[in-house]
């Protein structure tokens, strides 16, 4: 949805610049290192998903891209 409140159709990536605490980065960093079928794109990704359908956002989109980072298999993308 724009900020204007008008629906997209389809889904574009955008970039996103954000200053986190260096812990959390570390901890990032560790997990990625760990799981290296995880990119720093497909955990914010999944991060931010799981905290808008957590705290109640019913939007399809961020439910389906919640669902698949809880579901995705290592190799896939």
């Amino acid at each position: 949805m724009h900020h204007d409140g008008q629906e997209t159709r389809g889904s574009a990536d955008i970039s996103l610049e954000a200053e986190i605490p260096e812990d959390l980065f570390n901890g990032m960093h560790e997990f990625m290192l760990s799981h290296p079928h995880w990119d720093q794109y497909r955990l914010i990704t999944s991060a931010l998903a799981g905290f808008l359908f957590q705290n109640g956002c019913s939007d399809r989109c961020v439910t389906q891209h919640y669902l698949d980072g809880l579901f995705m298999k290592a190799g896939s993308s």
